[in-house]
């Protein structure tokens, strides 16, 4: 049996927000259109693109505020997932950075991980989770808890997956350390003719693009642009939209959430895009980049595998406001020196098309290989 004629399932963890993972999502749905799709929760006022797939929800979907809290029951998703029966299916392929990975599937079955992150909150950025994100303290406490059975619960569940793919190095390292398993590196994508190059534009302002929570690091942004009182707009919402807009100077300007072809006409107007923040790859530098716009970004993580340094942006070492107003002012001093063309360039490489065929080569090839284990046993 061909990969084509099996029987596909894809497994996400939620589907009530936009982002990177969700961008990966659509394209697994175009790539296997067919297929169902199991996840928690779905909301289909915010996830759009799946309006013609088959959705099964988890029980979770029924609860109070699911579709717009969908945290508040994290502590039940491993159940929920283990619940899902996946036995009538020949491939399942789950897109997860939290309990979609958990499935239990049949020995015949070929269930290959695209893993954008093993849990940040259960791992490495579990203390900083748990000091920063704003909760009742009571619910914290108990959080802990709860924080530690799921820690135990994840390191299992790794074990169920016969195949990871990586989002980047970052995620590989990580699959490695906590979950012991090898993983092949596929980075994600984004379609580059979508994006138009802008040669004309005046570019006054700086950009950040993103969702408003503590590990994305807008309080540095802020602090640093309350600083150096540069023109910056932040397009993004989430728990830290208030605290940052009453900390804001006037030379700050938050637009929360604009449409897809506003927030293109940004990237393009931008002088660069603020990137402090340790991802696990980061969607957002790479569309900046396809509008040709360079990257002031934070020398870890996903950034060092899409931005190379003098040609599409510059990094810098230190997280803190003194270290990201270094950057923006050497920035400023050889800011001319960047070829806008040569910046949309470099992106290509990461175009969906490239995508496709490597994560389609990827399933082809293991599915071969059960196919002889299985024939042999």
């Amino acid at each position: 049996m061909t990969p084509e004629k099996a029987k596909v399932a894809l497994v996400f963890d939620w589907m009530t927000t936009s982002g990177g993972a969700e961008r990966v999502n659509l394209v697994l749905h175009k790539l296997f259109a067919n297929a169902p799709i199991f996840t928690s929760v779905y909301n289909p006022e915010k996830v759009k693109g799946f309006e013609n797939s088959t959705v099964k929800t988890s029980f979770i979907q029924k609860l109070p505020l699911a579709k717009t809290h969908h945290q508040y029951y994290l502590n039940l998703m491993p159940y929920a997932f283990e619940q899902i029966d996946l036995s009538d299916f020949d491939i399942i392929i789950s897109s997860s950075h939290s309990c979609a990975k958990g499935i239990i599937t049949k020995p015949e079955s070929l269930h290959i991980c695209y893993c954008h992150s093993p849990m940040r909150y259960a791992w490495d950025d579990w203390h900083n989770y748990v000091s920063n994100y704003k909760m009742n303290p009571i619910l914290k406490f108990f959080g802990k808890k709860q924080l530690h059975r799921l820690r135990m619960w994840d390191r299992l569940s790794a074990d169920r997956v016969d195949h990871f793919i990586a989002n980047s190095n970052t995620t590989k390292k990580r699959i490695a350390k906590y979950y012991k398993k090898f993983s092949k590196v596929i980075h994600p994508m984004i379609n580059t003719k979508d994006f138009i190059l802008n040669e004309n534009s005046t570019r006054d302002f700086y950009l950040a693009v993103g969702r408003l929570t503590p590990y994305k690091k807008f309080g540095l942004i802020v602090d640093a642009f309350n600083k150096n009182g540069k023109q910056l707009k932040i397009v993004g919402d989430g728990v830290e939209l208030s605290t940052l807009k009453a900390k804001a100077k006037n030379n700050i300007e938050f637009l929360k959430f604009i449409p897809d072809d506003k927030l293109k006409e940004l990237y393009g107007q931008a002088k660069a895009l603020i990137f402090p923040q340790i991802e696990d790859f980061g969607i957002t530098p790479l569309e900046a980049m396809a509008c040709g716009t360079p990257i002031i970004a934070f020398n870890k993580g996903g950034a060092l595998e899409t931005v190379v340094e003098n040609i599409s942006g510059i990094f810098f070492d230190k997280q803190t406001e003194k270290g990201l107003n270094d950057a923006i002012e050497k920035f400023e001093k050889i800011e001319k020196s960047f070829d806008r063309q040569k910046i949309r360039k470099h992106v290509e490489k990461f175009d969906t098309e490239c995508f496709e065929k490597q994560l389609m080569d990827f399933i082809g090839e293991k599915w071969e290989q059960l196919q002889k284990q299985n024939t042999n046993r």
